[in-house]
């Protein structure tokens, strides 16, 4: 039986440190599968409970070099923050304690050199060696745990890593050092292998402040969370924790209060900000039947209502849990930079051996300058900076995302839309609104706008049929009185004939006028062909035997749907609909939104060929539908993005899922992929050159040049730095904004 573990590794704060977590769990019978989260330390591995459980992967763990610590569900988000903080907290009290000892050893050293010989008097200089060991050591030991993992990756788990260099390189020369302590001779290390470990620990500081910040989009979301909720029981009014809300609860909002859980109102106005959630500025008016989203805030009224989906079930919850499998997923281009992490340990150990075995035995330098050279090398390799070059920056580039109501489903996704050269639109539901709506009216013979609607309106008052719905929704937003019909008749294939207020009105094709002897003028022949051809359903309404005027419906554009499809054509994609209505229609709803290629006529079932089709064209497409209609089609597609449908986002089909139905978001969401790849690519750009660059200069290629050679205390303050500035240039991404902003 399938068995989910949630824990915490210590320790685990970079990609390649997830890879040898990850290589040692895969050696285990019962392992299944795993997804691993460094920015916040956490793994969540699905095991076969009867052949594997924590304790034995913990032991695995521990022998990797890292710590587990299982996560209780329930404590689930209190454990991780705080271990955030204890990380945070217990670098920063490592750095001050090693820089404190680290200055003294700084002095010891120039004075030994006589650099500074009135701050070092001439009585101490017989006890610098001793001195500068008792200095030394302490650092070493409040930073053991470096050469704890170091020693556990190298010989339990044989997997190294770059604590494993830290173990060869600090400790060679803090070896080397206290045996000239005792007697041995040669030169004194100690402030070199104080200032690699102050240095390495000042940049896993800085940068696990910088990672934190990677990942605020996470913690947004997780604070949005109300605490408690107000529930009315047995007909009294009780406070809650938020845990304790079931379905069917009606819960109390006030004004200015946090919706705690999905549901639909029951009772009451109000406008509730919803932009935590759907990134969309203007609050949403609420009445009674509308849904209400769990995170947002009740702005002005109050109003009750039914809890629908709690817990798991509520579209923050989904959506955070979306957030972070994204995070934890690695996007294609990671692959390759973690082929080259797994073999750049072993490779910088192979260099730093050669340089020491060149400079001591083929160059005949002293011992202590090949030592040198060997410590640099070690200290200045930094696999973290490749390894943190991509995932990062898709942390920020999925929380981003999130944050402006499009949930990236992987890292996959993400890298993958960048590459999109077209676009296919559904039309129905996707760039329409998907239901009839009056569009125009045009009176003739003496009527008046406000009476042909009445007339019409109250006619159709009897009818189920959707164009005449959408004829008597228009009347009611109008405000008009209408009039139940006397008497009632539909025409099938041709209108409807009632009888209000004692006149007989009718409404429908030119056959039914025909079939009833109502002259048509030639003005209303006119008004109905042009109607049609603008891709709409036009209809004749007669009252008293005379013709009264033309109405209009169709399915209208949804809002921004032009300023959308503009965006998208800026950006140089081909924009594509697809559609199941006539090419009449089809031609005239894409001409609105200025897309020239039009695939009419298309059955739900065949749309997923047209967008094959599309691929052997050598296109990379993008299919945006509303995740279920459209189903196959999105499937398909390179990159399939589902339009968000009510609170349930978990189930869309898809790659991405828009929040919003808003076809802005699609802009958003290509234009986001590019910026998040063009960051990736920049940060990988600088972490190979710098250890390109930094190796060589390390090895002593520079020395045999100019006679410079690279110290290796600032070797590991570069080493920290680089780490530091690719967190630090991901987090920079928090200033992104969206091409097309929802005002």
């Amino acid at each position: 039986m399938t068995n989910e573990i949630k824990m915490h590794v210590s320790g685990m704060d970079s990609p390649h440190c997830v890879g040898v977590v990850e290589s040692a769990l895969k050696k285990m019978d019962g392992y299944l599968e795993g997804r691993f989260d460094f920015a916040i330390e956490k793994a969540v591995i699905q095991v076969n409970e009867s052949k594997l459980d924590f304790k034995t992967i913990a032991k695995a763990v521990q022998n990797a070099g890292y710590e587990a610590e299982l996560i209780e569900e329930g404590a689930q988000r209190d454990a991780e923050k705080e271990a955030r903080e204890k990380a945070i907290s217990d670098y920063r009290k490592r750095f001050w304690i090693s820089a404190a000892l680290s200055t003294p050893l700084l002095v010891l050293f120039l004075g030994h050199l006589n650099w500074i010989p009135v701050l070092l008097p001439n009585a101490v200089l017989p006890f610098n060696a001793w001195i500068q060991l008792m200095l030394a050591t302490p650092v070493i030991w409040v930073n053991r745990i470096i050469f704890v993992r170091g020693f556990r990756a190298l010989f339990f788990n044989r997997n190294p890593t770059m604590d494993s260099l830290i173990l060869i390189g600090v400790g060679a020369a803090y070896l080397y050092s206290a045996a000239v302590t005792l007697g041995f001779e040669g030169e004194l290390y100690y402030e070199v292998g104080t200032f690699v470990l102050t240095f390495i620990v000042l940049g896993k500081w800085l940068e696990a402040k910088a990672r934190g910040r990677t990942s605020e989009a996470i913690k947004k979301l997780i604070g949005l969370q109300a605490k408690t909720a107000r529930v009315i029981r047995k007909g009294k009014e009780l406070e809650i924790p938020i845990e304790q809300v079931g379905v069917g609860d009606t819960i109390v909002i006030r004004p200015g209060e946090k919706i705690p859980v999905d549901g639909v109102v029951t009772e009451g106005e109000s406008a509730v900000d919803e932009s935590m959630v759907t990134g969309e500025s203007i609050p949403v008016s609420k009445k009674k039947g509308d849904p209400v989203i769990g995170a947002t805030i009740n702005k002005h009224g109050s109003f009750q209502f039914k809890a629908l989906k709690v817990g798991k079930e509520t579209m923050l919850a989904q959506i955070i849990k979306l957030v972070e499998d994204a995070q934890a997923s690695k996007a294609p281009i990671q692959e390759l930079v973690d082929r080259l992490s797994a073999v750049f340990v072993p490779f910088v150990l192979g260099i730093a051996i050669l340089s020491f075995a060149f400079w001591y035995f083929v160059a005949a330098m002293p011992f202590a300058f090949a030592l040198t050279v060997f410590v640099t090398v070690l200290v200045i390799a930094c696999p973290c900076a490749l390894g943190l070059a991509t995932p990062t920056a898709v942390m920020m580039g999925t929380g981003l995302g999130a944050q402006n109501g499009v949930l990236f489903k992987n890292a996959a996704s993400l890298q993958k839309m960048q590459k999109l050269d077209t676009i296919v639109f559904d039309k129905t539901g996707t760039l329409t609104k998907g239901e009839p709506s009056l569009t125009d009216l045009i009176p003739f013979q003496g009527f008046s706008e406000k009476t042909l609607l009445e007339y019409s309106a109250s006619a159709e008052s009897g009818s189920e049929h959707p164009l005449g719905e959408s004829i008597v929704e228009a009347a009611k937003k109008r405000k008009l009185a209408l009039q139940a019909p006397s008497k009632f008749n539909a025409v099938t294939g041709a209108g409807i004939e009632a009888t209000v207020n004692g006149k007989a009105v009718k409404v429908g094709s030119r056959r039914l006028m025909k079939n009833n002897r109502i002259d048509i003028p030639e003005a209303a022949e006119q008004a109905l062909q042009k109607l049609e051809r603008r891709g709409k359903t036009a209809m004749l309404v007669a009252v008293q035997g005379k013709l009264a005027g033309v109405l209009a419906v169709a399915d209208t554009l949804k809002e921004h749907a032009d300023e959308a499809l503009k965006e998208l054509r800026r950006q140089g994609l081909e924009t594509v609909m697809i559609t199941g209505d006539n090419p009449r229609t089809a031609e005239a709803i894409a001409k609105q939104v200025g897309i020239e290629r039009v695939l009419a006529q298309v059955l739900p079932e065949d749309k997923e060929k047209e967008v094959r089709k599309l691929q052997k064209e050598g296109k990379v497409v993008a299919m945006v539908g509303d995740g279920i209609n459209d189903a196959p089609a999105i499937a398909a597609a390179d990159v399939g993005i589902a339009i968000g449908s009510g609170t349930d986002v978990a189930i869309e089909t898809g790659d991405v899922v828009l929040v919003k139905e808003d076809l802005r978001d699609v802009a958003t969401a290509i234009d986001l992929s590019r910026y998040t790849m063009r960051k990736i690519k920049q940060n990988l750009f600088w972490a190979f050159i710098y250890n390109v660059v930094g190796i060589p200069v390390a090895a002593g290629v520079l020395f045999a040049v100019n006679g410079f050679l690279l110290n290796p205390a600032i070797a590991g303050l570069a080493m920290a730095m680089s780490s530091v500035s690719v967190t630090t240039s991901a987090s920079f991404m928090k200033f992104y904004r969206p091409p097309l902003r929802s005002k």
